[in-house]
């Protein structure tokens, strides 16, 4: 591959974050994401399609605006953007901007997480081949972009940007491992610099989907309430630019957070049930704290994977449990789903940028309040705004089919130690 250098580097490299684009229910951009602070309610009733067949029409809807200007796309190109891609591509101009890299020929690899894509352009081929089996025109462009790296491809024309481009598809741990595959990629010294994250937009199919699962709570999301009954979901992207700790240091640039574990495994439990004692999400953890260094006593904060699912929130309590052992009552823990809802391949690489935010700002980010805790939160359930100085945080991504994904994190301080 292009941005393959020969010979690994002998030590690990330190890997940093200088750029950072958001985009959820909460708003565009990350100064749009203080509401999670506060627990802020970003679900309301659907509109980007019809719901009301459905047992609930609840959802973390995003509000989609025009691109900023200077981005690389033609007019044609961003007039036939589906929502995903126009959520992704809001993520990365942001994330470009911020982090002020120089314009370079050199390639940088692009490793991005997805779920349903850009599902809303196989919807609508569908609709139209059925209802105009005859019609051609208008529908390549469905097929093409309909493609995950077609969405990738265009985040890179509007950087203007080359690089060899990666879509990992792995369920609900997609942000996540996208961005762990990109930390290693720094990290071995196989690349200086990579953009990475994850993203989704709501379809019809994949609402519908989870709702024939039963899935979908009828009421709220109310992660690691005993009386729980499901989840909501939502859309949104992120974006983070991942360099050489040594070059950010170099030019000056400023340094958000640093990325120094990541763990993944699959327990092969079941197609969509986690492990009743959590055994992968066991070992996600471990690996990850095991690569950065760390022991349990050492992390401050989990970032959840906490859908509110009956099943999830049980198995993933006793893997928090079975990980921090005896220090366990000191760790602090909350699920921002149910602000926001479950972004899908999207949410990982949400849940990391928030957790690089709330490092920076010195804020624990609440859990929806639930007055009757799950019995297996043995650790600190954090169910009201915290102000309290983070240093190192761990963000949990669980998925179907047994996907298991942590990114251990840490303050912008200890990247320049």
């Amino acid at each position: 591959m292009a941005y393959l250098r020969g010979t690994p580097a002998a030590e690990p490299v330190r890997v940093v974050v200088t750029g950072m684009g958001v985009v959820t229910s909460l708003g565009r951009g990350c100064g749009a994401q203080a509401g999670f602070r506060h627990a802020a309610d970003g679900l309301r009733p659907l509109t980007a399609f019809d719901a009301s067949r459905q047992r609930t029409q609840l959802a973390g809807q995003a509000d989609l605006q025009p691109l900023p200007a200077g981005h690389g796309l033609s007019p044609r190109q961003v007039a036939r953007l589906d929502r995903a891609t126009q959520l992704l591509l809001g993520a990365g101009l942001e994330a470009y901007a911020q982090a002020g890299w120089a314009a370079s020929t050199e390639p940088v690899p692009l490793c991005f997480g997805t779920s349903a894509a850009a599902m809303p352009l196989g919807e609508r081929y569908y609709q139209e081949k059925t209802s105009t089996p005859r019609q051609q025109r208008g529908l390549a462009h469905l097929a093409l972009n309909y493609q995950p790296a077609s969405q990738v491809r265009l985040l890179a024309d509007a950087l203007r940007v080359t690089g060899p481009m990666q879509v990992i598809a792995n369920a609900c741990a997609s942000g996540s491992n996208a961005i762990g595959h990109a930390f290693h990629l720094i990290r071995s010294g196989r690349a200086h610099r990579a953009i990475a994250g994850g993203y989704d937009g709501l379809s019809q199919l994949v609402f519908a989907g989870f709702d024939s699962l039963q899935a979908l709570s009828t009421t709220r999301p109310r992660p690691f309430a005993a009386d729980r009954d499901g989840l909501a979901l939502g859309e949104g992207a992120a974006v983070l630019l991942l360099e050489r700790r040594q070059d950010a240091l170099a030019r000056g640039a400023t340094i958000l957070g640093e990325i120094a574990g990541y763990g993944a495994a699959t327990d092969l439990h079941h197609l969509t049930q986690p492990h009743p004692q959590g055994d992968a999400a066991l070992c996600s953890m471990t690996a990850a704290c095991a690569e950065a260094g760390w022991t349990p006593s050492q992390v401050d904060y989990i970032n959840a994977h906490g859908t509110g699912t009956p099943l999830n929130d049980g198995s993933e309590g006793a893997a928090i449990c079975r990980w921090a052992g005896e220090a366990v009552s000191a760790i602090r823990v909350s699920s921002t789903k149910g602000s926001i809802g479950h972004l899908l391949g999207g949410a990982g690489a949400v849940e990391a940028a928030l957790c690089l935010l709330a490092l920076r700002g010195g804020w624990v980010p609440p859990n929806v309040p639930v007055p009757n805790p799950d019995p297996v939160c043995h650790f600190q359930l954090i169910q009201k705004p915290l102000d309290a100085p983070l240093r190192r945080v761990l963000s949990n991504s669980f998925g179907f089919g047994g996907a298991n994904a942590t990114l251990a994190l840490q303050h912008p301080d200890l990247a320049h130690s």
